[in-house]
């Protein structure tokens, strides 16, 4: 039998138990091209309701342009839109805008200035007066602007009016929210909680939630999933704590925290480096390949005249390096140590206060589960096996 559905094609209450399994929103292979330039391409994902994926990635990566494009203002070349499992978008079909249950909230609120804040809150309401001022009444108690209404935007601070539009952009109940780094213009401490309240309210309405972000922490933060998008493309999906721990390359590894890298050569199925040798299954003999530790996995030993700790399976050989600079971050220690093999630079951070003087010798080895063996983007056919002094040898 047909499903029941409303007037725009999109499914009523009647039908929550028996799709429980369909996504909110589902994007296939997505493309936008302009003239020959692709800006988004093949993107494909899924949003449950009450769920939040970030799609995260530097300016200029076409995650503004796929918001767009799910949103209805622009239209892709090619793939399709589906919100709860009806097309919305496809080569034969194109819902507007105005049609799709999809609120939008953008790092340029557009609040009118010529309307109250409870004006621009009901200004997309199309349910008669009452209803309409009961809904603005309730919006405003959730945003704690209670008091507000007959303020215009230009007496508000910049977290009221992010309020107001929140409020505006859930008036509707829209079954999808799309956040386009609507953030980044509040300080931190107002951001942080402003977020939180935000989530939180969108969790409750259960919405459908696809943010926006060049910043990691704060996609890891909000999202339960997040998107990495890179030159058009989503180069790795999934949960924050997997993007973290198993970055697909060294780029989304560094996209998350500092990272050191140690250059070697793939030979006999390991490469060799002055913390000892790497397994590199699968990576053929003579590939250039960088080793990936972050700082907070460097581990340091005290000199013991000229001597380091005995190597170990687990965190292999330790190299010797002289203190660089060290600096107090508040939380913990930030120490730079330069190589005595190579003057290479390896940073590590300690918690608490740690702070060598300049010039100090210690030891630092990498523990292996802790770190990420990649192939070098660009091979120069020149690099050849280390050969290196360790200590013990």
């Amino acid at each position: 039998p047909e499903r029941p559905s409303n007037a725009l094609g999109y499914l009523t209450e009647c039908d929550v138990e028996s799709t429980k399994s369909t996504p909110r929103l589902a994007v296939e292979c997505l493309t936008r091209r302009f003239d020959d330039r692709e800006v988004v391409s093949e993107v494909s994902l899924s949003i449950m309701p009450g769920a939040v994926t970030c799609l995260l990635g530097q300016s200029g990566c076409g995650k503004s342009t796929t918001l767009r494009l799910i949103a209805g203002v622009d239209r892709q070349n090619s793939g399709r839109v589906l919100i709860d499992g009806n097309v919305v978008s496809d080569s034969r079909c194109h819902m507007p805008p105005e049609q799709r249950p999809v609120g939008l909230l953008f790092q340029d609120l557009a609040l009118f200035p010529h309307l109250t804040a409870a004006e621009n809150v009901a200004f997309g309401l199309t349910c008669g007066r009452r209803e309409r001022r009961r809904r603005v009444e309730e919006l405003f108690s959730k945003v704690n602007l209670c008091g507000y209404e007959n303020s215009y935007p230009h007496e508000l601070s910049g977290g009221e009016q992010q309020r107001v539009a929140l409020a505006r952009a859930l008036a509707p109940r829209p079954g999808i929210m799309l956040l386009d780094e609507p953030f980044s213009s509040l300080d931190d401490r107002l951001r942080d909680g402003i977020r939180e309240e935000t989530i939180a309210m969108l969790k409750e309405e259960n919405t459908a939630v696809l943010l926006v972000t060049h910043d990691p922490v704060e996609a890891m933060q909000m999202g339960e999933e997040i998107a990495v998008m890179r030159n058009g493309r989503i180069v790795q999906f999934g949960e924050p704590i997997h993007l973290y721990l198993k970055p697909a390359d060294r780029d989304i590894a560094a996209f998350f925290s500092d990272i050191n890298m140690v250059h070697s050569v793939v030979s006999n199925g390991s490469a060799d480096t002055v913390f000892g040798e790497f397994d590199a299954p699968g990576i053929i003999d003579g590939t250039e390949v960088e080793i990936v530790v972050r700082p907070q996995h460097v581990r340091i030993d005290f000199d013991r005249n000229g001597n380091g700790p005995v190597p170990t399976q687990i965190d292999g050989v330790a190299a010797r390096g002289t203190v660089h600079r060290a600096r107090f971050l508040g939380t913990a220690s930030l120490v730079e140590f330069k190589l005595e093999s190579d003057q290479s630079i390896i940073k590590a951070i300690v918690p608490s206060v740690f702070l060598p003087r300049e010039g100090v010798p210690l030891w630092l080895s990498i523990r292996r589960t802790r770190c990420h063996l990649f192939p070098c983007r660009f091979q120069s056919g020149k690099a050849k096996p280390l050969e290196l002094a360790r200590s013990g040898e």
